[in-house]
Parts: structure tokens; C-alpha cells; sequence
């Protein structure tokens, strides 16, 4: 049990380090991207087009966070706002192709960041990680695990996550 406990104390330790990686994610975004609006692209997507509360589920936010990151987002044009066929009163959140061109930047940013990085790394090495980050996330419940099986988290940023690594409020 000593051992145990020293290593999930290691554990604790390692995680609230990871901040450092996501602080180095956020500032590889575009100013006029910050960390929310860029999970709320990578979320429609991922998904498709969905309603708002849908949205704040996935990215495990309060609605008026979501409703700041979409406002953000739909100011510059990266996403639209359309009546839901099926309930006037909501909203449709759908992305744009701006906003498409605007993941594809943010995903070349971040491929090259992550090359750059991790250039003494193997392939298998990468694929460890990944693999151990996402059963570490579905040990703690994520919803968007439970929803689609998978998610992109690469433009998580601490002040948008409510979840220990990644977001609760902005």
C-alpha cells in the first residue's frame, strides 16, 4: 500500500504539472481564438450541429459560459445560430466554413507544436500516452467519452473545463 500511495501521490504531482502543456496550447491559439471558442469548433465538428445545452454538456460548462464562447464565435463568424426546426425557441448551432478553416489552422499549429516537442518521442510512445490519457479521463466520468466513444481535448484550456484538468468557467 506504501508503494501505491507514493505513486499516486507521483500521480497528483505529474498532473497538475500538465498545466504547463496547456498554458503552451493556449498560447500557440490566435489571439482572436481563445481556448473556448476553439472547443466549441472542435466540439461541432466533431458532433455535427447540435443545440446549445447539448453543447455546454460536452464541454461540461455552465450554459451562460457556453453562451459567452458561442457569441464569441458566432461574432466572428465561425459558427451559425439557426431555428431548430423542431423547437422555435432554440437554437441549431452549426459551424461555418470559416470556422472549418479556422480548425484547420489550429490543427497545424498544434501537430507541429506537438512535433517539435515531442521530437525524441516514438510513434509508440505518442501512442501510450494517448491511450493511458484517455482511460485516466474515463476512469473520472467524462461525458464526451460516454457520448461519441472519443474526444479531441487538444484545445482544452484551463479556464474553460470544469473538469480537474481542463474546464469550469471563464
Amino acid at each position: 500500500m506504501a508503494a501505491a500511495h507514493s505513486q499516486y501521490a507521483e500521480l497528483s504531482r505529474q498532473i497538475s504539472a500538465v498545466g504547463a502543456v496547456k498554458r503552451s496550447l493556449a498560447r500557440i491559439l490566435p489571439a482572436e481564438c481563445p481556448g473556448g471558442s476553439a472547443a466549441v469548433l472542435t466540439l461541432l465538428e466533431r458532433h455535427g450541429e447540435m443545440r446549445m445545452s447539448r453543447l455546454a454538456e460536452l464541454l461540461a460548462v455552465d450554459m451562460s459560459v457556453t453562451s459567452r464562447h458561442v457569441a464569441h464565435a458566432a461574432e466572428r463568424g465561425w459558427i451559425e445560430r439557426l431555428p431548430d426546426p423542431a423547437d422555435k425557441r432554440s437554437r441549431i448551432l452549426r459551424l461555418t466554413p470559416l470556422g472549418r478553416e479556422l480548425l484547420g489552422e489550429l490543427d497545424r499549429r498544434v501537430t507541429e507544436m506537438f512535433a517539435r516537442t515531442l521530437d525524441d518521442w516514438t510513434d509508440d510512445e505518442v501512442g501510450q500516452l494517448n491511450a493511458l490519457l484517455g482511460r485516466l479521463r474515463s476512469s473520472f466520468g467524462d461525458c464526451r467519452d460516454r457520448h461519441e466513444g472519443r474526444y479531441d481535448s487538444r484545445y482544452d484550456t484551463e479556464d474553460t473545463h470544469a473538469r480537474t484538468p481542463m474546464r469550469q468557467e471563464t
